[in-house]
């Protein structure tokens, strides 16, 4: 099995490759910068630049690299950024995806439960339509920039992925040392669902989405048991053994963060359907198992 990865550096990608060499799966990293190892290839995704030869043979794709969406203020240029990071790399992979004489037989292309908008606490899984908003639209053209691919009969799979929960990277990384020094608390009203995976999942997902044939377009990696705001700070709470009495209010978010307080106070309750129709089984099927795991793994 060769596997391709882009976004190699990021949480989930590392992880991704790790996993995969431990099981002596070959492992192609496409990268920007100079290549350092030699399952390294350079491609410029901006420029539709790429080294055919490094995806010839392989049996799957996973496209993950982006722009980080929580990295820095949404500013009408950084927005900008969020997009283009996303779908020139889909265009430049799609492309060369097609010119292949020997293509993989799936293409994983990056994707996020941002899909479906601010959902309140209203439940809703793959049959639900795109919602309202930045991310959404920016999901939507991510998706869209890989049609090429699915027209040229091979599977397609996009991994509509939550909040992945690790001490490594993303929100956990942020919020995990305030929590640790009893200043953790709730955003807003702790209201809104957080749709979450644990990292150890979100890998175990990627991979089931690359040996089920029958998985297509959009499969949310999320955990079955969404939680509020509020369930996760006291459970998060209970697993660093300290108190959270603090609360940020809304006003303080949206002087802090801006345009990205929508997605910090936005409401997104998120079912994987697909995923455990498929026989997917979790390993972390709620937030105290999930955040156990998320501060060792």
């Amino acid at each position: 099995m060769k596997l391709v990865i882009t976004g190699a550096s990021g949480l989930i990608g590392s992880a991704l490759a790790r996993e995969a060499e431990k099981n002596r799966i070959e492992v192609v990293k496409l990268v920007r910068r100079t290549p350092k190892e030699k399952n390294e290839s350079q491609w410029d995704p901006n420029k539709g630049v790429i080294d055919l030869a490094a995806l010839e043979n392989s049996t799957a794709i996973v496209h993950l690299a982006g722009a980080g969406v929580g990295d820095h203020r949404w500013t009408k240029k950084y927005k900008k950024e969020i997009l283009n990071s996303r779908v020139n790399s889909t265009e430049t992979l799609a492309n060369a995806i097609v010119n292949l004489r020997t293509p993989p037989s799936v293409f994983v292309s990056g994707s996020a439960m941002g899909y479906y908008g601010d959902t309140a606490d209203v439940a809703v899984d793959e049959n639900a339509g795109l919602g309202e908003g930045f991310l959404s639209d920016v999901v939507f053209n991510w998706e869209y920039a890989a049609q090429r691919v699915r027209s040229n009969n091979i599977r397609v799979v996009h991994p509509r992925t939550g909040l992945v929960m690790s001490k490594r990277g993303g929100l956990l990384k942020k919020v995990l040392p305030l929590f640790r020094f009893g200043l953790g608390g709730r955003l807003g009203n702790g209201k809104q669902y957080w749709s979450y995976i644990s990292l150890e999942d979100e890998v175990r997902a990627i991979f089931h989405l690359i040996d089920d044939v029958r998985l297509t377009g959009g499969v949310n990696l999320t955990n079955p048991n969404p939680v509020t705001n509020a369930e996760f700070t006291k459970a998060l709470s209970s697993v660093v053994n300290k108190p959270a009495f603090f609360n940020v209010p809304g006003f303080a978010l949206k002087i802090a963060l801006g345009e990205f307080s929508v997605e910090a106070l936005g409401s997104s309750r998120v079912l994987p359907s697909k995923l455990k129709a498929s026989g997917f089984k979790f390993n972390h099927s709620d937030i105290l198992s999930t955040l156990n795991s998320a501060i060792t793994y």
